[in-house]
């Protein structure tokens, strides 16, 4: 049985994922989608509203067979890195046969040329050149392929959608050429979009919604699924989110304040003394906002500097990322599955380049994280974990801030897909 993969981040699972996920699978005619998902941490740099396993339980209940863990390693990074990470996982389990991706413009010829134009060597320099100048990844590269291109920007939008569309395909390219693209044509809301208007609405504006109103208002409820709702409330009830990054901001802080220059400079992304700044900053700020607005600089877009404060929380540096680039993902840990997703994770045990993980502690328990030498599987894995540690530290309820998620919950597993639990 082949399965249609999907990266993505579901934060939180809507009705415009379930629509992607029901159209993906009627237009590869695969009859099941394997979900590659970031886990407590999401590409903009911010603690995703609830944790991976509750996420991966509403993708399961409301269509997908299998939710992995896209490692933080790679989730926490640039929109290149995030698909080719996400692609190469997809690729690793030897059971997808498509990846489905939202676009703006339903034009994959075009999209294909355009991700030919930005493998260029001449591409990558102008690139550069305009992330220096402080401009963020998608709109540095679409800035680029707009001049390189004889595309028009009416017949292919420079959104940061078709910009992570394009980044699918180069990553297609370079790692999976057997894995066909599957571009679904959005049809809800922006990302940015703070509305909520039926049937569709985005992940930015139902997050805005549950915060204020502390609830899943009527207006939110009307643009989710119901297994979403019911997790998302139950959660809200025990206090299991929403999680908020200034939940940590003692901790960075504290993390900050006692950070050599040197280390700061080695975190990934830091740049031109920018280690200076965060240095001095953290002596002087009292909260994560503060920090942020005050870091802030020209060259550097505010989901950069989120990320780059992550990284100093989770501990990785600029030398251990470049390993993980080099190596890829070296496990796909799974977080949820259905009945047939069961099916799909028997083929992938026989099929898989990389191991399976249903349970932490058969490769890194708590006591070893913390012991050296560790393989690169374990440093990979170990990041995960510390993000989990660090995550729990957001919940509402103290009595749930305890450590070792990672090593204490097991995948969710549906035979059925009634109504939701937490």
């Amino acid at each position: 049985m082949k399965a249609v993969g999907i990266i993505a981040e579901y934060n939180p699972f809507h009705s415009g994922h379930q629509w992607q996920l029901n159209t993906a699978k009627s237009l590869s005619g695969c009859p099941a989608a394997v979900i590659v998902m970031s886990g407590q941490f999401v590409q903009r740099g911010e603690p995703a509203l609830f944790d991976k396993w509750l996420r991966a339980e509403m993708a399961v209940r409301s269509g997908a067979d299998l939710v992995i863990e896209l490692p933080a390693v790679f989730a926490l990074r640039s929109a290149q890195y995030f698909a080719a990470g996400g692609v190469r996982l997809l690729q690793a389990l030897g059971i997808i046969s498509h990846l489905s991706f939202g676009v703006e413009d339903n034009n994959l010829a075009a999209l294909k040329k355009l991700a030919d134009l930005a493998d260029t060597a001449n591409t990558g320099s102008l690139v550069r050149q305009k992330l220096k100048a402080g401009l963020s990844y998608p709109a540095a590269l679409g800035q680029v392929l707009l001049t390189q291109s004889q595309a028009e920007p009416a017949t292919i939008a420079f959104t940061p959608n078709n910009i992570l569309a394009i980044e699918y395909l180069r990553a297609l390219n370079r790692y999976a050429a057997a894995i066909l693209p599957c571009p679904v044509k959005r049809q809800h809301a922006g990302y940015h979009e703070v509305d909520i208007s039926a049937p569709f609405a985005s992940a930015t504006a139902i997050r805005k919604s549950v915060l204020e109103n502390g609830c899943v208002p009527p207006t939110a409820a009307a643009v989710i699924p119901p297994a979403s709702k019911t997790i998302i409330e139950k959660a809200l009830h025990s206090g299991r989110g929403p999680v908020i990054a200034g939940a940590f901001e003692t901790a960075l802080l504290a993390r900050l304040r006692t950070m050599p220059l040197s280390a700061i400079a080695e975190l990934p992304d830091v740049t031109e003394g920018l280690q200076h700044r965060i240095a001095d900053t953290a002596l002087t700020a009292t909260g994560w906002d503060e920090l942020l607005s005050a870091i802030k600089c020209k060259r550097y877009t505010h989901t950069r500097l989120q990320r780059i404060l992550l990284h100093a929380l989770l501990g990785t540096t600029k030398a251990a990322i470049e390993e993980f680039d080099h190596a890829g993902p070296l496990y796909a840990r799974v977080l949820a599955f259905s009945e047939q997703g069961k099916e799909l994770l028997r083929q992938a045990s026989q099929q898989s380049t990389i191991p399976l993980i249903t349970k932490t502690t058969h490769f890194l328990n708590s006591q070893q994280r913390y012991m050296a030498p560790l393989t690169p599987l374990q440093t990979m894995l170990a990041v995960d974990s510390t993000a989990s540690d660090i995550y729990s530290l957001g919940f509402a309820n103290p009595a749930l801030r305890y450590g070792g998620w990672d090593f204490r919950q097991s995948p969710v597993y549906l035979t059925t897909r009634p109504p939701a639990t937490v």
